[in-house]
């Protein structure tokens, strides 16, 4: 085959294919080229085998002159003999590298007629832009094929537009012409249709639209269905009686059948709301006046072909007691029987609806009326309450029976019967705190006045104290103090209560011992806020406020040792006092303070009139100095007489010590702060300070100790007490004594023992004294003591 032969044979077949057949021919000449002979000339050529032997046994040795030119002698022979195989091969191949050439000369040719192709190509899609419009023919056919899906998913939409809308129209006729239960079965498929309460704000406008037209549908059935309920179920005041009727009439519907309206709203789900006017009926005309009646009543239940009665008598035995329930529950369960038969029609699915509207309000009813009231309020009858239980477990079978409530959790008033220990336990814990509670607030707290300071009692000897019903002992103090009435018998109740468990199963052990610890309590929380405005002042109900806390916290502290050991086993693990104990104790001493605080502050406002004891050498300042000696003096008795009858005379002391502490040392400082005395003025605060004293003396003998059994407790003077007082006392005598008396007396160490200080010392010489050389070898001397 020629090369132009071969050029048009390429031309005619596919691009693709003209390529591999010069691909495959190209391979095949050069394989053809490399001959075997040819090998020879592509080995290495490896210098070693130009060098004689001998100059290679040692290779790091350099090569001589004479190797050098035999190796370019030997490399140029090799070289000739190269050539002139190369050029042997060219010539015997001469037609094979020929045929090559050829085969890459046509390669040529082709590439560059597919170049002209492509680029005509290009030319004609330059010009005339086919994609464009192809494109625009996609398009335009995408949009048409929307178009089209958009007009049938209307055309569907308004198809189910014109049947819901059908649908709603036929409703609403049905509705018009008493066919009720068609009607219902209506909106029941149309609420399915249009999705009632699954609305989506994606939906079109018109979806809201026949949904308020259902809403209205639905509101105009349940107003009708309503109407035949009530005109169905009436009550007569007149006749007592309650009449059930099976043909309706309402606005020129006849003959519907009361079934028919009963059905009718079961279908749309308003049965419920239906029969709810009916059930609060039969609560109000019925159950409630069978219940509570005065005299006794009994039912008459009377039937006709299109009516039923149910009539209510006065029973003929007018000597009726509900006794074991036996009456009451006959009667209610004939009622039951009434509203299943004429009402629900002996349909139990009706008959739950309406035993879930009445049953609850009847069993309170029962349980607040009657079953509550039988609870036995003494251990020994509760055996004659298992007649009742009994009797009520029988009466909740007999309604299961009817369907009035289910077989499962309806079981309310044998749970309460048979719970009765836990009511009993309930009922008495009611009226004890109910007790404890009338005690606290009945209580006025006042003192007799044969237990004041003047009365009686106190002036009689000690046993007439002992024996006085408002003094009691104190447990762990070994004192007697003197409390309320509503302590002592609060107190009495709350360990006949304590007793009642140890006597007590473990239910009820248990609740009373929580019963007692709740009384404890009511003292905490009622008395303090009943009696707070004589708290904020000084009288006798607070300190008798002082002694109930303290007797109760010593009480709460025995009652472990005096009923642990006898509670119920179960009990004695739970079972804790001590931690209320401490909560009365605290109450105590914090209105005992809050008395020594008031007593104080009233003093200190006395003293504070003296306006420092100043220039008593006036008669002014002098009588305004006496009378706020008077106003104290007048203070510290009221308390006296108010304090000593009723607090315990260990508390007595430490309460009365502290007040006068504070007003004797009050006093001594003011006249110590004065700068300058006159001789008149130390006279005068003299006679002030033995004023005062002359006037308490009575109190201060009231701190006198009382006779001492055990010599190991030494017995403390009203001195030792009062720090204060020995001071004051010597503080008048100073007034009235020479410097070197005073000087000798700071030496050895009486004024220190009494209480002065080395700077008090000093300043009253200088207050009283002139300035002399005697007074600075005084002062002099004072200073420089050594102790």
């Amino acid at each position: 085959m020629s090369i132009k032969s071969k050029r048009s044979h390429h031309a005619n077949t596919p691009h693709k294919n003209t390529h591999s057949k010069r691909t495959l021919a190209v391979s095949a000449v050069f394989a053809t080229a490399r001959a075997p002979s040819m090998e020879s000339l592509f080995d290495t050529i490896n210098v070693r085998d130009l060098l004689s032997a001998q100059d290679l046994s040692d290779p790091t040795s350099p090569l001589s002159a004479p190797d050098l030119h035999l190796l370019i002698q030997r490399l140029e022979s090799q070289s000739l003999q190269i050539r002139s195989q190369v050029q042997s091969y060219l010539v015997s191949h001469r037609e094979d590298f020929a045929r090559l050439f050829s085969l890459c000369n046509d390669a040529v040719s082709q590439t560059r007629e597919v170049s002209d192709d492509v680029a005509a190509i290009i030319r004609l899609l330059s010009d005339r832009p086919i994609d464009a419009e192809v494109r625009e023919v996609v398009s335009e056919m995408k949009v048409k094929k929307e178009e089209l899906k958009v007009k049938k998913e209307l055309l569907g939409l308004v198809g189910t537009v014109v049947a819901l809308n059908k649908g709603l129209e036929s409703v609403k006729e049905a509705l018009r012409s008493g066919r009720f239960e068609f009607a219902a079965q209506g909106l029941k498929e149309l609420k399915v249709a249009l999705r009632i309460g699954e609305e989506d704000d994606r939906e079109p406008l018109v979806y809201g639209l026949l949904r308020k037209e259902w809403s209205q549908c639905f509101e105009e059935i349940q107003e009708v269905l309503v109407k035949y309920m009530e005109k169905a179920v009436r009550f007569d005041g007149d006749l007592n009686q309650v009449e059930v009727k099976y043909q309706l009439e309402v606005e020129n519907v006849n003959r519907i059948q009361l079934q028919t309206v009963l059905e009718a709203m079961d279908v749309v789900s308003i049965l419920e709301y239906g029969l709810a006017k009916v059930a609060d009926l039969m609560i109000k005309y019925v159950i409630t006046p069978f219940v509570n009646h005065g005299r006794p009543l009994s039912f008459l239940e009377e039937l006709h072909q299109e009516s039923a009665v149910l009539k209510i008598v006065a029973s003929p035995d007018i000597k009726f007691e509900f006794l074991d329930g036996e009456f009451l529950y006959s009667g209610i369960l004939l009622f039951i029987k009434f509203v299943y038969r004429s009402i629900c029609l002996q349909k139990s699915s009706w008959m739950q609806c309406f035993g879930r509207l009445t049953w609850p309000r009847i069993s309170d009813l029962i349980i607040s009326s009657f079953l509550s009231k039988v609870v036995p309020t003494d251990a020994s009858k509760l055996p004659d309450f298992q007649k009742i239980i009994i009797r009520t477990s029988e009466f909740e079978a007999a309604l299961k029976e009817l369907m009035y409530i289910s077989s499962d959790n309806d079981n309310r008033l044998s749970n309460f019967a048979e719970n009765v220990e836990v009511h009993f336990a309930f009922k008495k814990k009611t009226e004890i705190l109910a007790k404890a509670r009338n005690l606290l607030l009945e209580c006025d707290f006042s003192i007799p006045q044969e237990y004041t300071r003047d009365g009686s009692i106190w002036k009689n000897d000690e046993t007439s104290v002992q024996s006085s019903s408002h003094v009691v002992n104190l447990l762990f103090l070994s004192e007697r103090c003197l409390v309320s009435k509503a302590a002592k018998e609060l107190m009495g109740l709350i360990h006949q209560t304590l007793q009642d468990v140890c006597l007590s199963s473990t239910r009820v052990a248990l609740e009373f011992y929580q019963t007692a610890r709740d009384a404890v309590l009511l003292y905490e929380v009622v008395v303090p806020i009943k009696l707070e405005r004589q708290l904020s002042g000084i009288n006798q109900v607070a300190v008798l406020l002082h002694n109930d806390c303290l007797y109760l916290s010593q009480e709460i502290l025995g009652f472990a040792f005096e009923y642990r050991t006898d509670f119920p086993s179960s009990i004695k693990e739970h079972a804790v006092f001590v931690d209320l104990a401490p909560r009365f104790q605290l109450l105590a001493e914090e209105i005992l303070q809050r008395q020594v605080h008031l007593v104080i502050y009233n003093l200190k406002e006395a003293i504070d009139g003296a306006d420092g004891f100043q220039n008593t050498h006036q008669m002014k300042q002098f009588e305004s100095a006496k009378f706020s000696i008077e106003q104290v003096v007048f203070i510290l008795e009221k308390i006296h007489i108010i304090w000593e009858p009723l607090l315990l005379p260990s508390t007595y002391r430490k309460s009365m010590c502290t007040v006068l502490e504070s007003v004797f040392s009050r006093i001594a400082r003011d006249i110590l702060l004065l700068d300058d005395i006159a001789a008149d003025e130390t006279l005068q605060l003299q006679r002030l300070i033995h004023l005062m004293l002359e006037n308490l003396s009575s109190l201060l003998e009231s701190l006198a100790p009382v006779e001492q059994t055990l010599q190991e407790f030494p017995a403390q003077s009203p001195e030792d007490l009062i720090p204060s007082l020995r001071k004051i006392r010597k503080l008048s005598e100073l007034l009235d004594m020479p410097l070197k008396s005073i000087t000798s007396s700071w030496e050895n160490k009486e004024l220190f023992s009494c209480g002065f200080t080395v700077t008090e010392v000093e300043d009253f010489i200088k207050a009283i004294f002139t300035d002399s050389p005697l007074r600075k070898a005084c002062l002099w001397r004072i200073q420089n003591a050594s102790f």
